[in-house]
């Protein structure tokens, strides 16, 4: 399965998906009802406040400054104080209500994206930069929560300003006010024809931002590389390149959402000309009064002014929906490591069987075809071969890292894609080649994801690690299990952070123990101590060792070979050393 995020997609495909995007985005929000019901109540009297003022001026205008009538102008301003009042709470209600949904909903989301991340497969983080997930969880979440705590209710107020305004100009004068209306038709044309474009523009944009923070987190997390080869040089010009695309994309997304507010202001300019042209002359025929073509104006300007509103709320809506896409095509990924429900069991005496195993990776070349080997209870593999041969993509189809292309791996003679990822990752130990460490200390990443010892004390701790013959290896820190660690891991050596991936391993007392490159980085004193340690795991617990050394497979029961797709035993450790002198000399 492809699991690339940045994959291009047909035109008739994506406006499908946006769609469907735009039907997901509102059930986001499905379980704000109750407070988007109080917001729009909010709203819908803000509106209503508004748009009665204009007429309360035009009436005010007619019947008591003309008049000099000065004790009913007063009465009139107490009343319009009063309706500004009341309005100015209603807008501070429902937008303090909206800014609590945004939250809820940021907070909502954030937490689904990360759960679908854990949910998802190891091709999928391989096909996928971490600086653009990072984007994505942080930068394009925020722009929904800017979406529905501000730009939401103003766009449903925006709306009925407009319709109301709309209605009050027709109800007036219905000539005048569809003259005062017609230059709308423009504009709504005008976005009709610009709204995928912009989406697009803004899209691109999402996309460059996620591509420069791609960088910044690659280089800054290869830095010490940068200085120690004093290539400064190659990290400016990576990162400038980066820039240079996001300064670019957002020229043209600023461009694209600021477009429409000339052109909205060039068409309520033609309204207000239209009003006061046609005013004029009905106010000389006796047809219009001064207070109804101010009132009349204001309308004009009610209607209209929402439209710049709605031009920047529009703009909001694209970024947001733009944002909500990148999010949703995570979300939409199904992980392809299933589970598969009753399988076939066969009688074996085998731990574990590969039966006609062939892999390849996404777009790639096979790397193993049509493999066979069994692997017996209690024993020492070892997987030998040149770099590149598929010693580890071996063993990550072992643990269920992968799923083969074609064939079955059977663990206790099951399918191992039958097990649940719990059950699976108890009976399967694996130091990978380059151990991950959270920051924290010894303590919490020995432990991380043995739910059997979570609640012990570091005395019952530091016995369980004695009884494992783990000891050795605590007195590595300085100190103990409290020693901190960082995600980083500059507080400790490479070889410290294998220390700890194989304690974490050996304490959850796997059937299946994969060791990958383990005692790569540390000294041979050390590796003696890994050794004593492993021969003396339970008896029934089997060992995989992937090396270069070959001093590390000495005591393996059985060696294979693998080169070429192909796993061939290799018999006695002489017989391994053949076959890749062989191998050396006929590449």
């Amino acid at each position: 399965m492809n699991y690339d995020l940045n994959q291009a997609t047909g035109q008739k495909e994506e406006k499908n998906a946006t769609y469907k995007a735009l039907r997901k985005l509102l059930t986001l929000i499905e379980d704000e009802r109750p407070t988007l019901i109080l917001a729009f109540v909010a709203i819908l009297v803000n509106s209503g406040l508004t748009l009665v003022g204009p007429m309360l001026i035009g009436h005010t205008i007619d019947k008591y400054i003309q008049t000099k009538q000065y004790d009913g102008v007063l009465r009139n301003a107490g009343f319009l104080i009063c309706i500004y009042v009341v309005a100015f709470g209603t807008n501070y209600l429902q937008t303090r209500m909206m800014g609590e949904v945004g939250q809820r909903t940021l907070f909502r989301l954030r937490n689904a994206v990360f759960n679908k991340l854990q949910e998802l497969p190891v091709a999928f983080f391989n096909q996928n930069k971490a600086g653009d997930l990072i984007s994505r969880i942080n930068n394009d979440t925020d722009k929904l929560n800017q979406f529905f705590s501000q730009s939401l209710m103003q766009f449903v107020g925006s709306i009925f300003i407009m319709l109301g305004a709309g209605l009050f100009l027709l109800f007036i004068d219905l000539p005048l006010g569809a003259a005062s209306l017609s230059p709308a038709i423009l504009m709504w044309i005008f976005t009709t024809l610009t709204s995928a474009w912009v989406k697009q523009k803004n899209a691109s944009n999402l996309k460059s931002v996620g591509n420069l923070s791609a960088e910044i987190q690659e280089s800054l997390n290869n830095f010490k590389v940068v200085i120690a080869f004093n290539r400064r040089d190659y990290f400016r010009k990576r990162f400038d390149e980066a820039n240079q695309q996001s300064y670019k994309t957002a020229i043209g997304a600023g461009l694209a959402n600021n477009v429409m507010a000339p052109v909205i202001g060039m068409v309520a300019n033609f309204g207000q000309l239209i009003v006061l042209t046609f005013g004029i002359y009905l106010i000389s025929t006796g047809h219009f009064t001064i207070g109804l073509l101010i009132s009349f104006l204001s309308y004009v300007n009610n209607f209209y002014n929402p439209l710049r509103q709605l031009a920047a709320l529009w703009t909001n809506f694209q970024v947001a929906l733009a944002g909500w896409d990148r999010i949703s095509h995570m979300l939409a990924l199904q992980t392809n490591l299933t589970t598969v429900e009753n399988p076939l069991t066969l009688p074996t005496t085998a731990l574990l069987s590969f039966q006609h195993v062939s892999f390849s990776y996404p777009n790639g070349q096979e790397v193993l075809h049509n493999i066979n080997f069994d692997l017996e209870r209690g024993k020492t593999y070892a997987l030998v071969g040149p770099t590149g041969g598929g010693k580890t993509t071996t063993a990550s189809l072992i643990a269920r890292l992968y799923d083969p292309t074609s064939g079955t791996v059977l663990l206790d003679g099951k399918d191992i894609r039958s097990y649940k990822p719990e059950e699976r990752t108890r009976k399967i130990g694996f130091i990978l080649q380059e151990p991950f460490l959270f920051t924290g200390t010894v303590r919490e990443n020995i432990l991380y994801g043995n739910e059997q010892y979570q609640g012990h004390s570091n005395e019952q701790l530091a016995e369980v690690i004695h009884k494992a013959n783990l000891e050795g290896l605590l007195e590595r820190f300085d100190d103990g299990l409290d020693t901190k660690v960082q995600a980083s891991g500059d507080a400790i050596s490479l070889g410290q952070k294998q220390l700890i991936a194989f304690m974490r391993a050996v304490l959850r007392n796997p059937e299946l123990l994969i060791l990958d490159e383990a005692t790569a980085n540390i000294d041979t004193v050390t590796e003696q101590l890994l050794e004593e340690i492993l021969q003396n795991l339970p008896e029934t617990t089997t060992r995989i060792i992937i090396a270069h050394r070959l001093n590390t497979i000495e005591s393996a029961d059985e060696i294979f070979f693998i080169n070429s797709g192909q796993v061939t035993r290799a018999g006695s450790l002489n017989d391994a050393v053949d076959m890749l002198l062989h191998d050396k000399r006929t590449s």
